[in-house]
């Protein structure tokens, strides 16, 4: 009598998906640092008056780069390679809408537009706080036609002074609250492209990496 012997069972090789460098380090940098920035500075806003200035100088400074990076950069990193028109990003989000959006290896067309509007709101309101914080600097604003007697100039003066500031504190609240509209609507974002793609978008901008791109997917 002959006896088989049976090699023993290996499991099989688990598969990796391979992955791909999408983000490069300066990008992920900006991206966190800018994300400390921001709530560093709304935290601090009615508390500790140097610590907030100190953060929008911050958040200024990181605009500032993201914009030289939005040309100098890596592939991804540049506005070139994924910024679309109106077309693309209604016809994007409605795509997300009925379940059947495509995969972008880099920003998607929604997500490239939330970008723009996220650098207009953070210049705006950078800016606007950065004249509040010194009166003279608002002295600079172009001046309005005046339209009282030179006996009341310098009351006008004063008043006009006043009014602006003013006036440049409520711009400044309002932008910092559709900032966080619109820090909501990116994060909302995330979570329904990182669900639909079966894919950590959080953890990609940590790591820099993605899965790399199957066939239906725009690299």
């Amino acid at each position: 009598m002959t006896t088989t012997e049976t090699a023993p069972d290996r499991a099989a090789p688990t598969r990796v998906a391979a992955k791909v460098r999408v983000w490069d380090p300066l990008v992920r940098v900006f991206h966190w640092g800018l994300v400390a920035a921001v709530a560093i500075a709304w935290l601090t806003a009615d508390e500790v008056e140097r610590v907030h200035e100190i953060a929008g100088y911050t958040v200024a400074g990181l605009v500032a780069f993201r914009l030289v990076w939005g040309f100098a950069g890596g592939r991804y990193a540049r506005f070139g390679q994924f910024l679309r028109g109106p077309a693309s990003v209604l016809g994007h989000v409605g795509d997300m809408i009925r379940g059947r959006e495509r995969r972008y290896l880099g920003h998607n067309p929604a997500g490239a537009a939330m970008i723009v509007a996220l650098l207009i709101t953070l210049s705006g309101t950078a800016f606007t706080g950065w004249l509040i914080a010194e009166p003279e600097r608002i002295a600079r604003l172009p001046e309005m036609p005046r339209i009282v007697t030179p006996a009341r100039a310098d009351d006008d003066d004063h008043w006009r002074g006043d009014r602006a500031e003013d006036a440049l504190e409520d711009v400044h609240e309002t932008l910092a609250n559709l900032l966080l509209i619109l820090v909501a609507l990116h994060v909302a974002g995330v979570a329904v492209a990182s669900f639909s793609h079966r894919e950590n978008l959080v953890r990609a901008m940590i790591t820099g990496d993605k899965r790399a791109p199957d066939p239906d997917d725009i690299a």
